[in-house]
Parts: C-alpha cells; sequence; structure tokens
C-alpha cells in the first residue's frame, strides 16, 4: 500500500472542511453583520468588528461584500425583503375571510421578523436614514413598498368582498403599520416608548391593535355612503 493511501482520506476530510467552512463564511458573515448593525447601528459599526465576530479576515469579507453598505442591503435581504415572495403567494393561498387574514399577517409577522434581531432594522433605518440617504431610498424600494403593496392588497380584498368599509389605501395602511412600528421600537428601546417598569405583552397588544382596527374597518348594514360627511361637533 502507498503512502499516500494513508494520507488521502485525511486530505479529503480536511478539504471537504474547508469548502464547508467557505460556504458558510456568507451566513456567518450576515449573521454577525445583523448583530452588530442592532447592537451599535449602521455608522458605529466597523467592517474589522463583523469580521472578527465571524472569524473570519477582513479581506475575507471583502470578497463577498465589497462595502459595508453592500453588506448591509444584504442583511436586509437575507432577513426581510427576501421573504416578500413567499408572504404574497400566502396571500394567495389564504382561504379565510379577510378579518381572519389580517390577524394572520400581524401575528405572523411579529412572530417571523418583529420578535427576532431583524426588527433592529427598523429602528436604525428611522434613526440614521437622513444621514444615509442611498440606504434609505434602498430600504424605501426593498421593505417599505413592498410591506405597504401587501398589506393594500389585504385591505383591497376586503373592500372588495364587501367586509370592509371604502378605504383611502394611501392612509389606511398606516392603521396596521403604525401599531407594529411602536412595537418594534418598544422591543428595542425600552423606557423611550414604554415605562420600564411595563411589561408590554404582544400578543395582547396585537390584539388589542386588530380589535380596535377591525372594528374601524368592518361594514355594517346602515354604514352611511362614503360620500356622506360626518356631522360636526
Amino acid at each position: 500500500m502507498a503512502i499516500s493511501d494513508f494520507f488521502c482520506p485525511q486530505t479529503t476530510s480536511i478539504v471537504a472542511k474547508r469548502e464547508r467552512r467557505k460556504e458558510a463564511r456568507p451566513g456567518e458573515l450576515l449573521n454577525a453583520a445583523l448583530d452588530l448593525f442592532v447592537e451599535k447601528g449602521f455608522a458605529a459599526t466597523r467592517v474589522e468588528e463583523v469580521a472578527a465576530r465571524a472569524g473570519v479576515s477582513k479581506g475575507t469579507l471583502f470578497l463577498y461584500f465589497p462595502s459595508k453598505e453592500e453588506l448591509f442591503k444584504a442583511v436586509v435581504r437575507e432577513n426581510i425583503s427576501g421573504r416578500f415572495k413567499a408572504w404574497n403567494d400566502e396571500f394567495e393561498a389564504f382561504e379565510g375571510n379577510t378579518c381572519e387574514m389580517l390577524c394572520y399577517c400581524m401575528n405572523s409577522w411579529w412572530e417571523r421578523v418583529g420578535a427576532t434581531k431583524t426588527s433592529g432594522i427598523t429602528k436604525l433605518m428611522m434613526s440614521e436614514a437622513k444621514n444615509f440617504p442611498e440606504l434609505a431610498a434602498f430600504y424605501q424600494h426593498e421593505v417599505v413598498l413592498p410591506g405597504q403593496s401587501l398589506i393594500r392588497r389585504i385591505l383591497q380584498r376586503g373592500m372588495d368582498r364587501g367586509e370592509f368599509r371604502p378605504l383611502d389605501l394611501d392612509y389606511a395602511v398606516y392603521s396596521v403599520v403604525a401599531p407594529m412600528i411602536f412595537l418594534m421600537l418598544s422591543r428595542h428601546a425600552v423606557g423611550a416608548c414604554v415605562p420600564a417598569h411595563v411589561e408590554l405583552d404582544p400578543k395582547k397588544y396585537i390584539a388589542t391593535q386588530l380589535s380596535t382596527i377591525l372594528y374601524g374597518l368592518r361594514l355594517s348594514p346602515g354604514d352611511m355612503e362614503p360620500s356622506q360627511e360626518i356631522p360636526q361637533a
């Protein structure tokens, strides 16, 4: 038996480990970047820190992401905007009424995004958007507009099926968005939005918001026509 026969299995194993490690690096970098962006913000996060937390060199990071801006965009796509196709597919397949759809939308969004570290990206964008207009435009295009579009589809479905009263969708979408933004901010800025001694239960909060929203959205017998004006007090 040749000496090489003794070493080939070990060499193969080492090569396989290196290949797996190389394939894992983008994911590890994105996880490390998400952690640091949420902890420190975009401006204060340095690529050296991301690389160190992922266990690679700065040069390795730049092989995958040529700048901190591109790294941030990849984090957003990986954790938020890349999911919109699946979320729209769920919209198409949903069989319940639109009230049930909205309840599902808000609760599942909280479980998948809001309750995770990813929700810290929203706080980051709200605090740093003016200083980084290119990233703000990217976030608008990748997250804000697709998110609002999906909510519009839900509300339009309710109107089309005679479940919701006629709505100005340009403004109605914020009835759904605003409570969820508040919940995210309360998670990442305890004391700023909610007193530190108050423990905000996300499920109870969402249930209460849904009750208020759906009460206002539902079309009931005897509702006045959209053209009628509400009498002034």
